[in-house]
């Protein structure tokens, strides 16, 4: 990874500021983008000075913002030219619904919806990083509910669950439809599942949405919880790894397990619905994906021709 440049949203605390501390020490320029400016930067200092690599930057962009995600997006498009691995990690449970200033559920806006307007934005710099990598944060408990198209938002029957439930399934359903649409451009999409970690979107919604046992249990970490840096090990191993160079449209981790290849839930698999929400998020975000950004590249392998 020496040199490549890599951008990690979410990047102050958990794994976040986990995957950016381990893409730093492997040499990597790190872009970690944070919302809140003091601790954005007591982060970032923090991996500078544990990985002693000073191509550390923050960048401030807030992901409830579609205005904000397209400054942030000029101005990393004007300081760097192209991108080698977007992690998109940043994610919030809320336990009463909230609205972005745009209008859209929180937990929708910033999960999904956020990442959805930030990736397609910065599909030019990836191409130009070619071959290069996007890596979409999900969750186990992406498989509890269906989506309801007639109800995406949740104006009827909100819970802290089914919010982050439906945004870590359309996490995957991203994922999967963004693969197909990139094969064959040198960009490549993968899901990952960190892991039951001890992560700050636990503690900041009360980890409700867990089984009250589980919850009371994360506290202790010789039950078995992974801390963030463990966590961050499945993303991390899919923003970096060699041997999955090429590799796409996969979702890859486990409750317990790192770095392996699983199958998703049964509905993340439905090509309809993730073409639905693939125009659904067009829509209400108006950002689309730009027809030079699937055109087909042959990326060089560095074998002999």
């Amino acid at each position: 990874m020496q040199d490549k440049i890599c951008l990690i949203t979410g990047a102050n605390a958990g794994l976040g500021r986990a995957t950016a501390l381990a893409l730093a020490r492997q040499g990597a320029r790190v872009v970690m983008v944070c919302r809140d400016k003091a601790r954005g930067e007591a982060a970032r200092d923090e991996v500078r000075g544990r990985s002693g690599n000073r191509e550390v930057e923050l960048m401030l962009c807030d992901l409830a913002s579609l205005a904000s995600i397209r400054s942030f997006v000029e101005q990393f498009s004007a300081r760097y030219d192209r991108l080698h691995a977007l992690v998109n990690n940043a994610g919030l449970a809320l336990p009463e619904r909230r609205t972005t200033v745009d209008g859209f559920e929180m937990v929708l806006g910033v999960n999904h919806l956020g990442h959805f307007a930030l990736t397609l934005q910065l599909l030019e710099a990836l191409r130009a990083g070619a071959p290069s990598r996007i890596v979409n944060v999900s969750s186990y408990k992406h498989g509890q509910y269906a989506l309801d198209f007639d109800n995406l938002q949740l104006e009827r029957g909100y819970s802290m669950l089914k919010s982050y439930a439906h945004s870590k399934l359309c996490n995957v359903l991203f994922t999967y439809e963004l693969a197909r649409r990139l094969e064959g451009t040198g960009v490549t999409a993968n899901c990952v599942h960190p892991g039951a970690a001890a992560t700050s979107i636990n503690a900041n919604s009360g980890a409700v949405f867990l089984l009250p046992a589980v919850a009371m249990l994360m506290a202790v970490r010789s039950l078995g919880f992974l801390t963030p840096e463990e966590g961050a090990v499945t993303q991390v191993w899919a923003a970096s790894a060699p041997e999955l160079e090429g590799v796409s449209g996969k979702y890859f981790g486990g409750i317990w397990r790192k770095c392996q290849e699983e199958r998703s839930s049964k509905s993340s698999y439905d090509v309809e619905t993730a073409r639905k929400l693939w125009e659904y998020s067009e829509r209400v975000t108006g950002v689309s994906m730009s027809p030079s950004a699937m055109e087909r590249v042959k990326v060089s392998t560095g074998e002999p021709r």
